[in-house]
């Protein structure tokens, strides 16, 4: 808008807000202690509830116990500079969350005390970037340590003390431990709402995927009047198109001319095929009165299903596995291909297909075994490469799928918020399991990190450095801060539960529970040895980070971003 002298006004520049060293540090650590004091309560079988006030006023506030939402939910402290080491806190909590689904508060607690403990070794004259070095190096060997100590996982009572230990809730606890024993460490689980109080489960024969039929009328049942060579009925009461013996066609196509599907019905009528699936991305109406009027029970039985996936690299991935499951090959429209170029040898087949509103099963897929194998084996390869949590979760689908793993939990309770709360708890307690049916687990309450305090003894005795030894005494130091959380958390004396567990036998700990010092192993109280490696890695590095952050800077006015 022009001045009042005909001239546009000048645009103000915005001068950078900068916090430079001491100020930087002791901000950053008060937000950093007030993040993790939050947190803090939450740990233990005795654990403390954290209330959130909704963001409508007069809202019922949020009553959570997990570190990983908490964190979540706290977007900004007033205080900009202490705000900035809230938000590195929140950033590593949320990844161990979403990574390993446990190990949140243990994370955060470990990385406080060697934060704080590095700040009055640096404030004393200390290298900040040997002692950064050096904390790394420990954290390193406290890693090697925690995967010799790991055992396996047998039987369904020991993935149930597992999954307890995550949500301390037995009922819910032994269907977990019963469910990871059937369906494995990579199988599919899918969290549903229930009606009774105690949460149901419920397996499902070989392995489905999202995409159901392309259109309800392919859920009219079969007449029954006529023999049904190669099909059984669909169920009336449960609307689900079922076959048997049926070929597959994979495809993403967009089918909107019928008379592209002529040339696929012929084929399959001419291979001698009783049973046609057809996976496709979208039909028309006209291509769907086409195939229901060539259906029929006495020559061709038909329906068309979606292909997986929101996405099309979900929808790629998708039918790669159905193609390796069913021996089919797919006809892709980035590849050129077209429906009249169809061969037999296009046709997967499976010994039954059946399909709903939802989605598109297959039992007894009828690809070459070998090849499906080392398919299973290509991917876990890649999971175990691949650090992104998204991109391991949808592997991790796909290979609990291949492996015919299914399961879905019903979970009830007596308000909406009370089963978002148990549904919550079970993904976490289910996240632990899977790690550590993958990598073992180790003696829980604090036991195991406690334990590693001798392999930072032997380092510092082989050490003269200066800022090697500091940073090894604040590794020693911290080991016992989440052991310390517990009992306190519990209204236990720390110090006094400490000098018990020096002197019993190694294995031994603290049972929050019972409010004594046991054989950890006996009572069943482990840790996912992966949660507590990768809780430990991230303390570490974390700390060295803010260690050797000197400098904080914001802009004065920040812009406001409204996200639609």
């Amino acid at each position: 808008m022009p001045s009042r002298y005909g001239r546009p006004p000048k645009e103000k520049k915005e001068t950078p807000y900068v916090v430079f060293k001491p100020a930087a540090v002791r901000s950053m650590q008060r937000g950093i202690n007030l993040m993790v004091n939050v947190l803090r309560p939450t740990l233990g079988p005795h654990h403390r509830i954290v209330a959130l006030d909704k963001v409508v006023r007069g809202g019922v506030p949020e009553m959570l116990d997990s570190g990983g939402i908490i964190a979540r939910r706290i977007l900004e402290l007033p205080d900009r500079d202490a705000d900035m080491g809230a938000m590195f806190v929140r950033h590593m909590v949320w990844r161990q969350h979403d990574r390993e689904g446990d190990g949140t508060v243990t994370l955060a607690l470990l990385f406080q005390s060697l934060f704080n403990q590095g700040v009055t070794y640096l404030t004393a004259g200390g290298n900040a970037m040997a002692f950064r070095a050096h904390l790394t190096r420990g954290a390193e060997a406290i890693q090697a340590e925690l995967t010799k100590m790991a055992r396996p996982v047998e039987g369904p009572e020991m993935l149930a003390h597992v999954a307890e230990s995550v949500c301390f809730d037995p009922a819910l606890a032994r269907v977990l431990g019963e469910i990871f024993d059937i369906i494995g460490e990579y199988g599919r689980l899918e969290l549903r709402e229930g009606r009774g109080f105690e949460p149901e489960r419920e397996y499902v024969e070989g392995i489905y995927w999202d995409g159901g039929l392309l259109s309800r009328a392919m859920m009219a049942p079969m007449p029954r009047t006529v023999a049904m060579p190669g099909s059984r009925p669909t169920d009336k009461t449960v609307l689900r198109a079922e076959t048997e013996n049926p070929a597959i066609l994979l495809t993403n196509f967009d089918i909107q001319n019928p008379e592209d599907l002529i040339p696929v019905l012929r084929t399959a009528v001419a291979a001698g095929h009783k049973a046609l699936v057809i996976v496709a991305r979208n039909l028309s109406e006209a291509a769907v009165s086409l195939l229901m009027a060539n259906r029929s029970p006495e020559r061709l039985w038909i329906f068309a299903v979606k292909s997986p996936g929101p996405g099309s690299d979900d929808e790629a991935d998708g039918l790669e596995d159905m193609a390796r499951l069913t021996g089919g090959t797919p006809l892709l429209s980035a590849a050129g291909d077209s429906l009249a170029r169809v061969t037999a040898a296009h046709f997967g087949r499976a010994r039954l297909a059946w399909a709903n509103h939802e989605y598109f099963g297959i039992i007894g897929g009828g690809g070459d075994p070998r090849v499906l194998r080392r398919h299973i084996a290509d991917l876990r390869d890649a999971f175990r490469r691949v650090q992104d949590s998204e991109t391991r979760k949808k592997l991790r689908a796909r290979i609990g799928k291949l492996m015919g793993g299914t399961a879905t939990l019903w979970i009830g309770g007596f308000t909406p918020a009370d089963i978002e709360f148990k549904k919550e708890l079970a993904e976490r307690a289910g996240d632990a399991v899977r790690g550590a049916m993958l990598e073992g687990v180790v003696p829980g309450g604090g036991i195991a990190l406690l334990a590693c305090q001798p392999v930072i003894e032997r380092l510092l005795a082989a050490t003269d450095d200066p800022d090697g030894r500091a940073a090894l005494r604040a590794l020693h130091r911290a080991l016992e801060e989440p052991l310390r959380a517990l009992i306190e958390n519990a209204g236990y004396d720390p110090s006094t539960v400490l000098a018990q567990i020096r002197h019993a036998p190694a294995g031994y700990g603290f049972d929050a529970v019972r409010g004594a010092v046991v054989d950890m192993i006996e009572a069943g109280i482990f840790d996912a040895a992966a949660v507590l490696r990768q809780a430990v890695v991230t303390a570490a590095t974390g700390a060295g980070l803010a260690l050797t952050t000197d400098v904080l800077v914001h802009k004065r006015k920040p812009v406001q971003e409204l996200n639609p």
